[in-house]
């Protein structure tokens, strides 16, 4: 025991005992680093939680027949219809619905393809309105129609989700909005979905 006492070191003042500070900073900038690296996921793996999303144009095929939809409900206290198409019709047909929609609109003739959203509205029966194209029937729902139309960001206390807004979200194959008090920007158009904050689902594609 005297041997092992006589070869430990004197304490001497002003020397420092234990791991020198620097390295504990740069062991914790380090860790932090690797948490935000390796955790936090990066803007590119973010889906539907910003207002970017592509906006590259739509590839269409002119040559692409019409495709048949049917209009399966209308919500009538959101300005909203929903409306079915076959699961097997492209992007392409659903662009090309869409503008259609569009051209009647222009024409004063949207209604003999949809109900109106807005009945004796000053502007015109659809004046107001959001028209979204699914292939699956469960979507379509007034339910469903309600919770898209109310956005991403509707408190869910005070209206409870039957379907998560992002699920929803990614069952849409188009959507067409009309607002005729918005003289600058009166209807849009995208494959995929897109609410008024931004958030929008991963295959969005803007049309118009």
């Amino acid at each position: 025991m005297s041997d092992m006492s006589e070869k430990q070191e004197p304490y001497e003042e002003g020397k420092r005992a234990g791991i020198h500070p620097l390295i504990v900073i740069f062991a914790v900038l380090i860790g932090l680093w690797l948490f935000v690296f390796l955790i936090v996921p990066s803007s590119k793996n973010k889906q539907a939680t910003g207002t970017e999303g592509p906006t590259g144009p739509v590839i269409e095929d002119p040559e692409a027949a019409p495709v048949l939809f049917k209009v399966y409900a209308t919500v009538s206290d959101m300005n909203a219809i929903s409306i079915t198409v076959p699961p097997e019709a492209t992007d392409s047909q659903v662009a090309g619905l869409l503008k259609r929609f569009k051209q009647n609109r222009l024409s004063g003739t949207l209604t003999d393809l949809l109900p109106a959203t807005t009945p004796g509205h000053k502007l015109g029966d659809h004046a107001v309105a959001n028209i979204y194209v699914v292939s699956d029937a469960k979507y379509a729902q007034a339910d469903v129609i309600r919770i898209l139309t109310r956005g991403a960001h509707a408190p869910g206390n005070l209206y409870p989700q039957a379907v998560p807004f992002e699920v929803a979200m990614e069952a849409i194959r188009g959507h067409y909005r009309i607002d005729l008090n918005d003289t600058g920007n009166p209807d849009s158009a995208s494959l995929g979905f897109a609410d008024e904050s931004g958030v929008h689902s991963q295959h969005y594609r803007k049309i118009f």
